[in-house]
């Protein structure tokens, strides 16, 4: 299979030093400075599937230009979710198929379910104050993270409608922790996903990149792994 990277920073090497692994040909790399015609039709002739580790503001005209092409697209940056709508809009009028995740993890994709879960639970506790933490390395720009969200929307997505506390660690080489916490009177639960390689997320999108190919809508990690 045949894929396009998009933003060559830390993700970006790591996916394509890991591609071969996956059964995966990088066809081309595309950078923040590329021009416009790196996603002309000669440019994208072959390509199965592009996977977008840019900047969030760019992920909606990259999106754009792939659509043009009827390129099936990865989108595994953050800060990009204000366009969301728009781009769900432009893969649905072009008909190709979207995989777009905060984090593409496994892992993390079962623990937000634990963490919705006990959202449920912890619901109808009026006593029961939430909060989430999280950790990354110091050259990571988004604060609080996008996962971080994911697992803020997945609580209230479960009916824990009261405020929840979010705060961020920037330091070091931190890989990504992310702790939720339910906090009563007399007793606390803190639950804790903790990636050890940020290896995890590459691999990851590369099977994403996989799964997608030749489907045709808007998907997440749990249609992915069937939750």
């Amino acid at each position: 299979m045949r894929i396009l990277l998009i933003g060559h920073g830390r993700m970006g090497k790591l996916v394509e030093g890991l591609a071969a692994s996956h059964g995966c040909e990088v066809a081309g790399v595309v950078t923040s400075r590329a021009e416009p015609s790196a996603f002309s039709e000669t440019a994208l002739r072959g390509v199965d599937v592009a996977i977008d580790f840019s900047l969030g503001p760019a992920v909606r005209t990259n999106l754009a230009r792939l659509a043009e092409r009827r390129v099936n697209v990865v989108i595994g940056t953050t800060g990009w979710q204000a366009d969301e709508a728009a781009c769900r809009e432009i893969a649905s009028t072009a008909g190709i198929g979207v995989i777009a995740s905060a984090n593409f993890a496994v892992g993390m994709h079962v623990f937000q379910s634990i963490v919705g879960q006990a959202a449920r639970l912890f619901a109808s506790q009026a006593d029961a104050g939430a909060w989430i933490h999280e950790a990354h390395h110091s050259g990571k720009k988004d604060a609080p993270s996008g996962t971080a969200l994911m697992l803020k929307g997945v609580m209230a997505e479960r009916g824990y409608t009261r405020p929840i506390d979010v705060s961020s660690t920037r330091a070091g080489s931190i890989p990504g922790t992310h702790v939720v916490g339910f906090d009563a009177v007399t007793e606390s639960i803190a639950l804790t996903h903790e990636v050890r390689d940020r290896a995890v997320f590459a691999h990851g999108a590369l099977e994403a990149a996989k799964w997608v190919k030749g489907r045709r809508g808007w998907f997440t990690m749990s249609d992915m792994i069937g939750d």
